[in-house]
């Protein structure tokens, strides 16, 4: 028998982003199938209790942008459809959509929104007069996207498994607060409610909104001991 049907729902822009920090670079194959056994590890129980039952891995993104985007610095439009991250970003989607019980909840790029912006760690320069606005480079900026449905989807997902009875556990990859809402309302609903963020400091009262905190590797993995590390052999 298993103790718990889990589903597990991840915020793919933070997944990708603290996955890329963990565990190193990797292309769209590796961080796919990395993806799925990273989710697996918080299905295995204790020696005395089973493994839980994985319901479905819900996973959140948005397509990457194809169009042009305006950049201040080099004074023209930039084709994001031929760019090395629109690659590997519609392969990684393309990996994961052939995964068994992994669901894509895609939502939306507001192309007119987006943009490029300083990098914060350029821009803290800037206000400590390190450099100066006209020493900045092209690798002083990164594209600036505005993502539009997937915290929406993210919280109507979690309210249809609860209010279903579908699982009797939710577990959230993620590390903002936008799902205070959605995870107070599991709860209510009985269902025990586990957030992960990857090892990602979070608001100490977040605690009083989720049963548990959980991150399945180590906070800075060793290449020579973290199977899912891209340096492991």
């Amino acid at each position: 028998m298993f103790s718990e049907t889990t589903a597990i729902l991840v915020d793919g822009a933070f997944y990708r982003r603290r996955s890329y920090y963990l565990f190193g670079e990797k292309n769209p194959k590796q961080r796919a199938n990395e993806l799925v056994q990273y989710c697996q590890r918080h299905l295995k129980g204790t020696s005395e209790q089973e493994d839980n039952h994985l319901y479905r891995i819900f996973y959140y993104d948005c397509p990457p942008i194809g169009g042009n985007l305006y950049h201040p610095l080099l004074q023209k439009a930039i084709p994001m459809g031929k760019s090395p991250t629109y690659e590997w970003s519609t392969a990684f989607f393309g990996e994961l959509a052939n995964k068994r019980k992994v669901a894509l909840r895609m939502g939306q790029i507001q192309e007119r929104e987006s943009g490029f912006r300083v990098k914060a760690k350029s821009m803290n320069k800037l206000c400590r007069g390190e450099i100066r606005v006209d020493q900045l480079t092209e690798r002083d900026f990164e594209p600036d996207f505005i993502q539009k449905g997937v915290d929406m989807r993210i919280g109507l997902d979690i309210a249809s498994l609860a209010y279903k009875r579908l699982v009797s556990q939710i577990i959230l990859i993620a590390g903002d607060s936008d799902f205070i809402p959605a995870a107070k309302h599991a709860r209510r609903e009985g269902i025990d409610f586990i957030l992960d963020p990857m090892w990602q400091s979070i608001r100490i009262e977040l605690n009083e909104h989720i049963d548990g905190l959980h991150s399945c590797t180590a906070k800075n993995p060793d290449p020579k001991t973290e199977p899912l590390h891209a340096g492991y052999h």
